[in-house]
């Protein structure tokens, strides 16, 4: 369900990073002013409507002057690919101090970039949707922390939650973990090259989860008594973010074929199933980047 509200303040971590420099750019479209938090100053989205603001979230002091006059809070900041102390330490106890400073300032939302990898996606298990069950502790230090992170959001009170639950995050950028970062690694490894070819490759373009979490910060989605139909006020809803079905097949020959490599087909047990995100698509949401103009995408970004 959609609404129209004027001009909303919103706050936006790791504004600099690929999934919130999209978002920081989908906000001032929808005439939002922006306060956008970077650890670097000069770093933020040279945009009109953005004020950049140079400092550490998990700071008490820092996030409550960040969060003051705002109307909505999106945090997209995950320390992926490092240790486990460092991802406990921003995230799981990092995240809720922003939280709780907004809940205290009177803030209205907070849009919380998760991830689908919070689901157990093993091989046999079925299609995935907002009431699947989560991964175990043995899952690893990712999926891990950020389960973690979603729970210890969930015990925060006095502020409506959205979990917003994305598989791979396709978009070029040099930060971009499945444009730059995975094809560099196919690249120089043939190690990374080894795929299962019919397993599933979850996905959505960065755009599009953007073009989401703008709305639901903005309050374009308006909240509602019933999950499936938008963010329940005062509570914490999850919401997968998923586009079309796609396999490894369709990602790995696109890169491998790019880069002048040839994959590596394995033969083992797999996940096939699909991240279902009707829930999003009930809140108003529709993928507009297809799978063939991701792949393009990548492919001309590696040849490029």
């Amino acid at each position: 369900m959609r609404s129209t509200a004027s001009s909303p303040l919103v706050v936006v971590t790791g504004a600099n990073g690929l999934v919130g420099s999209r978002i920081c750019a989908a906000l001032v479209e929808r005439g939002a002013t922006v306060r956008a938090v970077v650890r670097r100053a000069g770093t933020a989205p040279v945009l009109a409507g953005v004020e950049e603001r140079v400092g550490d979230f998990p700071d008490p002091g820092f996030a409550a002057s960040v969060v003051e006059g705002a109307s909505a809070v999106v945090t997209t900041v995950h320390p992926m690919g490092s240790d486990l102390e460092a991802q406990h330490r921003i995230g799981v106890e990092g995240t809720p101090v922003l939280a709780r400073a907004a809940a205290r300032a009177g803030v209205d939302r907070l849009v919380h970039i998760s991830t689908a990898a919070v689901y157990d996606r093993s091989p046999g298990v079925d299609d995935v949707d907002e009431s699947s069950r989560l991964v175990d502790d043995e899952a690893g230090d990712y999926p891990v922390t950020k389960r973690d992170t979603d729970a210890a959001l969930a015990r925060v009170d006095g502020i409506t939650r959205v979990l917003l639950r994305p598989p791979a995050i396709l978009g070029a950028g040099a930060t971009s973990v499945w444009n730059s970062l995975r094809p560099a690694a196919i690249r120089d490894d043939e190690r990374a090259r080894h795929a299962v070819p019919d397993q599933t490759f979850a996905w959505v373009h960065v755009d599009d989860l953007a073009t989401l979490a703008a709305d639901i910060a903005s309050g374009r989605v308006v909240s509602s008594l019933d999950a499936e139909t938008g963010p329940v006020a005062g509570a914490c809803t999850a919401v997968n973010v998923a586009a079309g079905p796609a396999t490894l097949r369709d990602y790995y020959g696109t890169v491998t074929g790019a880069l002048g490599v040839e994959p590596v087909w394995d033969d083992s047990a797999a996940w096939t199933g699909q991240i279902l995100a009707a829930r999003a698509e009930r809140w108003g949401w529709t993928p507009t980047v297809d799978l063939a103009t991701a792949l393009a995408e990548i492919d001309a970004g590696l040849r490029g």
